[in-house]
């Protein structure tokens, strides 16, 4: 069987998934017949805004939220930035403090780096063994200058979720003393596999992601809840109610609405099953496979995710030789992955170094099946014991194998 006609299994959908059919059916016409430019005073434009306004108010449904608390981004990581950001730079003269997790994703951990330089003060919250955050630590790092507080729904690598609703209380039982503290939350991850009820939730600031739920690349929105000011991230038109220039991509934003539509759709049943899959794959992996250790809560994680520790093989190694099975999987986020670090994520769940550069992220998606599992878990295997063969200090180290 030549390289190209072996089986292909795709383990990788955190990192991104294809367009559904439906969604793609949607959003074609706006790439042809409906081409408009959703700003322009003509009929073209005006059928065009009228397909944005319709997708705003879509979404809004979904989340519980306004229309006009909507905004369309070129995707999270513009969402992320501008939540931050916008935060810090309108309200920098109430104060300079921003508290946010050791477990963000760069597009936030980052993004409070570089506030760091320009004079902001940053806490990063610890977090567990299982990835969860401290809200003792979150309490006791509230200060009379915070004005932002930063954490993530669900973790882009270990699949952890978050106590979000019992970190929003504890801010707003600081706010009801006359402090004003706003509350973000990254829900890139969590989107399709959650519910996004901000009013349930209570956060001011909500980022998503299109290509994470079957959606295109390069569109998301940040809800914004009426009343929080934000600095402006881009400029040069008055896009986005004036705060957001660029023009808006149409298909983009079409094809978002209705990817979303269909994930809130579909949500619980591909959950259960989804779930069953990750489970049955972790269990085999686990009880087949010696010296490997699941990574983030076994109870609180995304049903789709599996984080997995192998010792004595550098996990690019495992990808490599996994694809070359037809396996696609991951070392971790997808946005650092030409990184040589080791994950901080992983770091500050306690993990040493040399075990967190042999870990893996499974993440499966709505057409995986139990073959697959079956499929994946036989070529991993195969890959393990082939690369543990070749290590110097798997062969070195008999009496130390599989002690942490």
């Amino acid at each position: 069987m030549g390289n190209n006609d072996i089986k292909r299994v795709y383990l990788d959908c955190a990192a991104t998934t294809y367009v559904d059919g439906g969604v793609l059916e949607a959003m074609l016409p706006y790439f042809s017949e409906e081409f408009g430019n959703a700003n322009s005073l003509h009929s073209f434009g005006l059928r065009a805004e009228k397909a944005v306004v319709e997708a705003r108010s879509k979404i809004a449904g979904i989340i519980n939220a306004k229309p006009v608390e909507i905004y369309f981004t070129s995707g999270g990581t513009e969402a992320d930035n501008w939540a931050v950001k916008g935060v810090a730079g309108a309200h920098s003269k109430k104060g300079k403090h921003i508290i946010t997790s050791s477990v963000e994703h760069h597009a936030v951990f980052d993004t409070c780096k570089d506030l760091e330089k320009k004079g902001f003060e940053v806490t990063y919250l610890p977090v567990d063994k299982e990835g969860t955050i401290d809200l003792g630590a979150l309490k006791a790092a509230i200060r009379p200058d915070t004005i932002l507080v930063s954490i993530m729904y669900a973790n882009n690598e270990i699949g952890t979720v978050m106590p979000i609703k019992e970190a929003v209380k504890i801010v707003r039982e600081r706010q009801e003393k006359g402090q004003k503290i706003y509350f973000h939350t990254d829900c890139v991850q969590a989107a399709g596999a959650l519910e996004l009820n901000v009013a349930d939730l209570g956060v001011d600031l909500m980022s998503v992601s299109a290509h994470k739920f079957y959606g295109p690349k390069g569109i998301g929105f940040l809800y914004v809840k009426n009343g929080v000011k934000l600095e402006r991230l881009m400029t040069g038109g008055n896009q986005e109610r004036n705060i957001r220039g660029g023009t808006t991509n149409v298909p983009g934003v079409v094809g978002m609405a209705k990817a979303f539509e269909l994930a809130a759709q579909r949500m619980q049943k591909n959950n259960e099953r989804v779930g069953k899959l990750r489970d049955k794959f972790v269990e085999r992996v686990l009880a087949e496979i010696d010296g490997v250790y699941l990574n983030g809560s076994r109870a609180n994680r995304l049903p789709n995710n599996a984080n997995l520790s192998f010792e004595y093989i550098e996990g690019e190694g495992m990808v490599y030789g996994l694809d070359s099975e037809g396996v696609a999987v991951s070392t971790g986020s997808a946005c650092s992955s030409g990184s040589l670090d080791p994950s901080h994520v992983l770091l500050a769940l306690g993990i040493p170094v040399g075990l967190a550069n042999c870990t893996l992220r499974f993440s499966f998606g709505k057409d995986n099946t139990e073959e697959d599992v079956d499929y994946a878990v036989e070529k991993l295997k195969k890959v393990v014991k082939r690369l543990r063969d070749m290590s110097p200090l798997f062969n070195q180290l008999p009496s130390e194998k599989f002690k942490v």
